[in-house]
């Protein structure tokens, strides 16, 4: 039977009559919480990587679907796969109930349409080789399990993220990712443990990902974006180490080429002959 653990009454009382100390200190107890309960859905998370992989290596994208939080964690997810990994910024795709405006303000009844989240897929031609990730903590979001039932008939990979078990949109996703960090600080604020989990899972999906897809060089950032004078100087150090060349040479060879692995690839086809 379907339980909202996520609204049960917090483990903590009494919050406005407790001091500053004690209110970082129990927050801090229940956050400890999160890795491990992040820790037991790892098999259904290495389950849908798996799968992904494959999809993306035949132009596949991943696709994040949802409302308030959640919506806004898969935002910010598929935005930083450019900078970070060097992929289009059509790789990875966010959705959230309400579009660009919920992002900061929340947008009436949004999450509330079932076929919304089918047709913003629609529009951007959604098909086979495509991943739809629903991100839901309370696992109930019309939009969200709408866009997964769609999505799974057209043949598309589904998958869920929410902290509730056997919830609705679980039943709609292929791999269903159940994260039980159980009551929130306070009382059904999914915001908290709810939240960072499924920041955790999101990080785990992408960056494992890219790092099968070959954009991760031993533990470096190899195809990361030159957005930045930090990133830019991060790697000239990488080139200045892998390649022993002096700092100067390495910068100059880093700009020219305009990432870490073109540069060392073009550096030893010249000189490593």
């Amino acid at each position: 039977m379907f339980e909202k653990i996520t609204e049960q009454p917090s483990l903590h009382d009494n919050l406005d009559q407790k001091s500053v100390h004690d209110l970082l200190y129990e927050m801090n107890e229940e956050d400890q919480k999160v890795a491990l309960a992040v820790r037991e859905a790892i098999p259904q998370i290495e389950s849908l990587v798996e799968q992904i992989v494959p999809r993306m290596r035949k132009g596949g994208r991943i696709f994040y679907l949802g409302a308030g939080t959640s919506g806004r964690l898969g935002v910010l997810d598929a935005s930083e796969i450019p900078p970070t990994f060097g992929m289009p910024p059509t790789c990875v795709v966010g959705l959230i109930a309400g579009g660009e405006t919920a992002l900061r303000n929340p947008v009436e009844r949004a999450e509330d349409d079932p076929d919304k989240g089918w047709l913003e897929l629609q529009y951007r031609n959604v098909g086979p080789t495509d991943t739809v990730i629903g991100i839901a903590a309370s696992g109930t979001t019309p939009y969200v399990i709408g866009a997964l039932r769609h999505a799974r008939e057209a043949g598309c990979l589904t998958a869920s993220i929410s902290c509730n078990p056997d919830s609705p949109v679980a039943h709609e996703a292929q791999i269903p990712i159940e994260v039980i960090v159980g009551p929130e600080f306070v009382t059904g604020s999914t915001r908290l443990k709810s939240g960072t989990a499924q920041k955790l899972v999101l990080n785990m999906i992408t960056t494992t990902t890219m790092i099968r897809l070959g954009r991760v060089q031993g533990n470096r950032m190899v195809n990361m974006q030159l957005s930045n004078s930090k990133l830019v100087d991060r790697g000239t150090r990488m080139l200045v180490e892998e390649l022993g060349l002096e700092y100067g040479r390495a910068h100059q060879l880093l700009l020219l080429h305009g990432s870490v692995k073109k540069a060392a690839d073009a550096y030893r086809q010249t000189h490593m002959v």
